[in-house]
């Protein structure tokens, strides 16, 4: 069973605290502080692993956090980095995180950073300066970037087999190819995608048998849903048409099916290069054949091939396989291409984020008040409200960053409460 879909949870190693320590050497007077940073957390890294075929091992185990750091020590001493954890992806998964962001990992080796870990907390040693020689606080680490992420896996094949249930697709990628799909009688007969190659003297071709497709489709109807995504990186389409439907139907309403729910699945899809391959030509007279295969070419123009095909007879299919080879390109174009285009990119260019900087107040009650805000949040987990030379040293940033004058522009008086990220303490500026 081919896994195409998974969710995980991920979270980033959380930061080392800062060391609180002061030297206490013989014969050393006054040795001042001397407490160690403490380390910076993991990250949680997915790469694109080509040995890999689906997401079946994301079955077994849901959640991947990365290692916490060490804290600091007193002599100065660091603590350690938290090691990254690796999570290898196969080609052609598409990553969605938790704030939306989307992620193609197409060539072997791609990296993408999911989840951050948390920066370390500073020693007391870094606060030290000319006026308080002797700081008895340090900053506690922060907690590393945590949520689920969606992926979906798309296949890379170079060419997609599409059509209604029972026209034939897999009998043909079978003969085409030595891939083994299931063959039946029965629509529906095959409930996941099958990819087989096409071997020439000088390169291979890689097929897939996209089930499911329906109409309605597009818009969740039967399995064509869920199977739709594997056709989006394909790079040519061969429409397989039953000529002689077991259920009476009309060949012109079933290629119009399918091609309406291609087209509303994805637009670009109906841009794709195409071949129509008449299939299942041994069950009607030849001349019935022909005469739709010219009724085809009539309609289609002179741009999509129509090829009459036989899967019990091989009789055609030779023919389908020199168009696959001459219409697919030698290369790929390069997942990066498109962003070179505009201009020539830097070899090292790496765009992140800035942290937000933005904060509110709102009173919550006569005498309290809220902040809220990403920085005052990361300020109040940085520190220990109950020490009293932390405490002092928020107020100093919270005055530096302009929360006091923006709470006593909101009425705040000496003494009042102010809740910050959960932690209410009585603030008094002067």
């Amino acid at each position: 069973m081919l896994y195409d879909k998974a969710r995980i949870f991920v979270q980033g190693g959380g930061g080392g605290d800062g060391c609180r320590s002061f030297r206490r050497e013989a014969h050393v007077p006054r040795g001042g502080p001397d407490g160690g940073d403490g380390g910076r957390g993991g990250d949680v890294v997915l790469v694109c692993d080509d040995s890999l075929r689906d997401l079946q091992s994301f079955k077994r185990r849901a959640h991947y956090k990365a290692q916490r750091a060490g804290h600091g020590e007193g002599a100065l001493r660091h603590g350690a980095d938290g090691d990254d954890l690796i999570v290898r992806v196969p080609p052609g998964t598409q990553v969605i995180d938790w704030e939306g962001t989307e992620y193609d990992l197409v060539a072997p080796g791609g990296r993408v950073v999911l989840a951050r870990g948390g920066s370390g907390g500073r020693g007391n040693k870094r606060f030290a300066t000319a006026t308080r020689q002797a700081p008895r606080f340090a900053e506690r680490g922060l907690e590393g970037e945590e949520g689920w992420v969606e992926l979906q896996l798309k296949l890379l094949a170079d060419v997609g087999l599409v059509g209604l249930p029972n026209a034939g697709k897999s009998s043909l990628l079978s003969r085409l190819t030595r891939a083994a799909p299931k063959v039946a009688d029965y629509p529906f007969t095959t409930l996941e995608p099958v990819l087989g190659t096409l071997d020439s003297d000088d390169r291979q071709l890689v097929l897939a048998d996209i089930p499911g497709l329906i109409e309605g489709a597009s818009a969740g109807a039967g399995l064509g849903h869920d199977f739709l995504a594997h056709v989006e990186r394909t790079r040519l389409l061969v429409h397989v048409l039953d000529l002689a439907p077991l259920d009476g139907s009309d060949p012109v309403a079933n290629w119009e099916t399918i091609e309406h729910e291609l087209a509303a699945h994805d637009p670009r899809l109906a841009s794709l290069p195409r071949l129509l391959a008449l299939s299942k030509a041994d069950l009607v007279p030849p001349d019935v054949a022909s005469a739709a295969a010219d009724g085809w070419r009539a309609r289609l123009g002179a741009n999509v091939p129509v090829l009459v095909t036989s899967s019990a007879t091989r009789a055609g299919l030779d023919e389908l396989a020199h168009e696959l080879l001459v219409r697919v390109p030698v290369e790929a174009p390069a997942p990066a291409a498109q962003l070179a285009a505009a201009e020539e990119l830097a070899e090292h260019r790496v765009f992140r984020p800035a942290a937000d900087r933005g904060w509110r107040v709102d009173p919550v009650g006569k005498g309290a008040f809220r902040v809220s805000g990403a920085p005052v949040e990361r300020l109040m987990a940085r520190f220990d409200v109950d020490n009293d030379e932390a405490l002092a040293h928020i107020e100093h940033r919270l005055h530096r960053m302009g929360v006091v004058r923006a709470l006593e522009a909101a009425g705040f008086e000496a003494g009042d409460d102010v809740e910050i990220g959960g932690v209410v303490f009585e603030l008094d500026p002067g």
